[in-house]
């Protein structure tokens, strides 16, 4: 019989990006990356665990932009342009490492996985991945979670209840039109909470949402199981805590397993690696050197010179590594069952691009695991957070603090010197859409140009809302871009709501907005009334 329960937890995000007025776009790298190390890896572990049996349990969240990259026809179009180029070049490395042993099993090693890629992508699953989640959700081994919208911040809009609820309705709108069901928990974006918020998750049937530890830990009343039971807000939704230790072995680069010397090195790439002008076939159109994917060094040490990736001894670490966790968390539950009186909960939070991109050997860790904590112990069982709460519906009532998991713990990433010039902006945005909602409704065919104008101001305004943004702006990479989006898409917006209040719709500026900026096809601006 378990002492306790594990309930690991991928947070899978991106931000929406889709440029059809570019040929080549350098940020849509970000998907087509993540679907080639990440989301498909992940995959073929779920494939292979349902095929030998094994009853693994994982909890994934699958953001709403997300999905709407996944199931764009252009993205897919230009993913598996992305994959051929990819291929190709593993072709090229195959033929030009043969004299080089070490190197040219890399090489083939990489010709193999391009190629998976493409026929998972394309053949096993039609070119929609979402298909593929839902899969493994209908055979109740993945519980699939929503999140906000356009993964808004929701603690820096509160002020306007009717913009997070705007939010949270679009969001679970968008999940039950792509896996099925109405969501039953969430992902709230950055794990940001506030008071009061659960009251519009109730609204739309979340039955549970994630805090970082200090989101529990500082409820009032103080949880009596400290973060490993959940606590149930004062109307009911359920809130889980992040358990730190867990989840600092994995995710932490110098403490945690993805820091091992004898794991591939993501920052040697061959984009930068290689002759120019051999590789300059497989670059973007502008030529500037990027990432693609193909890595042929571990990480070695704190030393600029780094070995060849050995993958056998990659693997061995990553096996090593999920036995060193379930041993761990075993002995966790054993120690926490011996202290309360009940079984805990240990809540295991990651974002899901952790696994395959930045830590390669990461969804092999993942199938180590599961298949450790099936065959080889019995002690902790896997959980969903839904499946615990239906084993142990007694909780404990308490109100989370304010509370994410970004630096600090609290609202100064996405609030600080480079980013707080866009609040004023979003706020005012916000309001003027309330407003809009409320004082048009176009009723006869006539309208039908406003209808679509007033569809795209709140498109607009949900886009420059995403938490990405000002995260980007506060860690400084790609700045520029983030601060471009966040002007474009509040341009936009007003330019939209002078159009509309004055009855005069620009039909081509209409039009480039409504393709460019193709999200959630099925918003009606009304959710904002």
């Amino acid at each position: 019989m378990e002492k306790g329960y594990l309930s690991i937890v991928l947070h899978a995000h991106l931000p929406f990006v889709r440029h059809p007025e570019y040929e080549d776009f350098l940020e849509e790298d970000w998907l087509f990356e993540a679907i080639s190390e990440t989301y498909i890896p992940l995959i073929n572990v779920f494939d292979s665990l349902a095929a030998d049996g094994v009853d693994f349990r994982l909890t994934m969240s699958l953001t709403p932009t997300l999905i709407a990259m996944l199931t764009d026809p252009l993205l897919q179009e230009r993913y598996l342009r992305h994959i051929t180029r990819l291929i190709q070049l593993s072709e090229s490395e195959v033929e030009r490492t043969r004299w080089q042993p070490q190197f040219h099993e890399l090489a083939r090693m990489y010709r193999e996985r391009f190629n998976n890629c493409k026929y998972v992508f394309e053949t096993k699953y039609g070119r929609n991945l979402v298909l593929a989640f839902k899969k493994f959700q209908d055979m109740g081994k993945l519980e699939i979670i929503t999140c906000a919208a356009t993964h808004g911040f929701l603690p820096l809009m509160e002020l306007n209840p009717n913009a997070v609820r705007a939010q949270i309705a679009i969001a679970a709108q968008n999940y039950e039109k792509h896996l099925g069901r109405p969501p039953r928990g969430i992902w709230l974006p950055e794990c940001g909470y506030y008071s009061g918020l659960e009251e519009i998750l109730k609204q739309y049937g979340i039955k549970f949402f994630f805090t970082d530890s200090h989101g529990v830990l500082y409820g009032s009343p103080r949880p009596k199981y400290g973060v490993f039971a959940p606590i149930y807000c004062p109307n009911g939704v359920a809130a889980f805590g992040r358990d730190l230790e867990s989840s600092k072995q994995v995710w932490s680069a110098q403490e945690g397993y993805p820091g091992d010397y004898c794991y591939r090195d993501f920052y040697r790439d061959a984009g930068f690696d290689l002759d120019y002008d051999y590789i300059r076939p497989y670059l973007h159109g502008d030529g500037v050197r990027t990432n693609l994917g193909v890595k042929y060094y571990q990480i070695t040490g704190p030393t600029d010179h780094k070995e060849p990736y050995v993958r056998v001894r990659a693997l061995g670490k990553a096996a090593e590594h999920a036995g060193n966790f379930m041993f761990n968390r075993e002995k966790q539950a054993e120690y926490l069952q011996s202290i309360m009186d009940r079984k805990p909960i240990i809540v295991s939070p990651y974002d899901a691009e952790l696994f395959g991109h930045w830590w390669f050997e990461g969804p092999e860790w993942l199938d180590f695991l599961f298949r450790k904590l099936h065959f080889d112990q019995d002690n902790i069982r896997p959980i969903t957070p839904m499946e615990y709460l239906d084993e142990n519906p007694k909780n404990q009532k308490a109100t989370p603090s304010l509370s994410s998991w970004g630096y600090k713990g609290y609202a100064e990433v996405w609030l600080e010197g480079s980013n707080d010039w866009v609040y004023r902006h979003l706020h005012k945005a916000a309001q003027r859409m309330v407003e809009l909602a409320r004082n048009n409704n176009p009723k006869n065919p006539t309208d039908g140009l406003t209808l679509r104008a007033l569809n795209q101001a709140a498109r607009e305004l949900l886009l420059a809302q995403g938490s990405d943004w000002a995260f980007i702006m506060k860690t400084g990479t790609m700045v520029q871009y983030a601060i471009k989006r966040t002007k474009d898409h509040v341009n936009s917006f007003n330019a939209l709501y002078g159009m509309i209040n004055e009855k005069r719709i620009d039909r081509k500026f209409l039009e480039d907005l409504e393709n460019r900026d193709n999200i959630f096809p099925e918003l009606n601006y009304k959710v904002y009334a």
